[in-house]
């Protein structure tokens, strides 16, 4: 799998968010989309995924072969976790599971997911009752345990305690083997890991 940027810009009104950008992400590397508040980090990664519309550039997407993937199928190759993601709170954590499975196929049985979340007790609890910190765990849990091409993460461990930041550190990487993972952060601890860095401050 492969993405390519080519000449990326994005503008709201007559400013530009970012302009001129080129790279490219490829099978089993990470990369980290860095910069200040307001930067436009999560713009670019939007633009990544499909949801917002460059206003300036291409980006490609392509199997490891090299036939091209229709952007308008990129959805079916890709996986996200952000603070703009939803659950459906009404849904118990069981509820979710099978109601996710049915569009996105897991790497781990439903019990595993359970067992690695440490949510074998809230299994049947609605999620409206979850703290925001395990809404963000369990998001972030389908997000990585998806059999899925690319994993996007914007801001992965906002709403985490200290507790379950080390939760996502010591299973990030195990559960992105041969993945395209991009993490959007401006917390070094979030991505130090990747291979490597896009400020989209150095863009302007």
């Amino acid at each position: 799998m492969k993405i390519t940027v080519k000449g990326a810009g994005k503008k709201f009104g007559h400013n530009w968010v970012f302009r001129n950008i080129d790279t490219s992400f490829e099978k089993g590397n990470n990369y980290a989309i860095t910069g200040n508040n307001g930067s436009g980090k999560t713009t670019l990664i939007k633009a990544l995924i499909g949801i917002t519309p460059l206003s300036e550039g291409t980006i490609e997407y392509a199997e490891q072969d090299g036939v091209k993937i229709n952007a308008d199928d990129f959805f079916n190759y890709m996986t996200l976790a952000g603070p703009y993601t939803e659950l459906i709170e009404e849904f118990t954590l069981i509820e979710v599971l099978q109601f996710y499975s049915k569009f996105k196929e897991l790497s781990l049985s439903h019990k595993e997911l359970l067992d690695i979340t440490g949510f074998n007790k809230v299994k049947n609890l609605s999620v409206k009752f979850f703290s925001s910190g395990m809404k963000q765990k369990l998001k972030l849990a389908l997000a990585m345990f998806t059999n899925s091409k690319v994993l996007f993460l914007d801001e992965p461990t906002s709403n985490l305690d200290k507790e379950n930041t080390n939760w996502y550190l010591e299973n990030i990487e195990k559960a992105t083997v041969d993945k395209i993972l991009i993490i959007c952060s401006n917390q070094q601890y979030e991505y130090s890991f990747c291979r490597e860095v896009l400020n989209v401050n150095m863009f302007k």
